[in-house]
């Protein structure tokens, strides 16, 4: 006898398999070749495409929640959570319903990936990176362990964005009604690099293929192709010609 409850109206591919105690909404579809883990539940209208991985505990299409200060989240109704084909989610992942997840991307255990997001195919979003509502994020990028994307955000192709960097939407820091006229994310720009621990200001803009340096402290934007350093960050030098993405014989297909 299965443990698992799967809606009717519910489309499960050939060759995708379920653990135990599973919920599968109304309206879902599941591709084919899926393995999906123990104690996973798909929201409904969720649609996931072929050969995905979904480990135990996870959360796909769950509806967001808002408080009632919340200066960010609002009552809106939301597209289905869409995955593509070849993605892996790992343990006790959540994904809001309203979120896009391009082919072959990876979230890495105990990430969130909030509503109104989109994620580039071939991403890597690494262990417990959080991504808040209203991001973009690019095809190919890194998101390593940690990491902590604000709302209202964009990140470039081929960007990579080192353990524990932290980003920032207000600069007021939660006072005064004013704040709610300027909250603005940080534009990572295509191939730029964040080192360990960075902290990046609200609406800073990261040049092209510019590297910040472990530790520092973005206060302004920043030109492309240099290496920023110290807090606040300054121009330290030129990012090494064989280190720049125009070098690393990449193609963004």
């Amino acid at each position: 006898m299965s443990t698992s409850i799967i809606a009717p109206s519910a489309s499960i591919g050939s060759e995708t398999r379920h653990g135990e105690f599973c919920v599968v909404g109304e309206n879902v579809k599941i591709g084919k070749g899926c393995v999906i883990g123990h104690h996973v539940t798909v929201h409904d209208d969720t649609q996931i495409g072929d050969y995905v991985r979904i480990d135990d505990g996870s959360v796909i299409g769950k509806r967001p929640m808002k408080a009632v200060i919340s200066a960010t989240t609002s009552d809106q109704e939301l597209p289905p959570c869409t995955i593509d084909s070849n993605c892996i989610i790992g343990t006790n992942v959540v994904v809001y319903r309203g979120s896009e997840i391009g082919d072959k991307v990876l979230i890495a255990d105990l990430s969130t990936v909030r509503e109104n997001v989109s994620i580039g195919k071939c991403t890597i979003v690494g262990r417990g990176v959080a991504i808040e509502n209203f991001c973009k994020i690019g095809k190919y990028v890194k998101l390593e362990t940690n990491v902590y994307i604000t709302a209202y955000s964009e990140i470039g192709n081929r960007a990579f964005v080192a353990p524990c960097v932290a980003t920032s939407n207000d600069n007021f820091v939660g006072r005064t009604k004013e704040r709610f006229k300027h909250f603005k994310g940080v534009i990572v720009k295509k191939g730029a690099r964040l080192g360990v621990n960075a902290t990046i200001l609200p609406g800073k803009v990261i040049g092209e293929d510019t590297l910040v340096a472990a530790g520092a402290l973005v206060t302004s934007d920043t030109p492309p192709k240099k290496i920023v350093a110290g807090v606040p960050a300054k121009v330290f030098r030129d990012v090494p010609p064989e280190q720049l993405l125009e070098n690393q014989g990449w193609k963004d297909e």
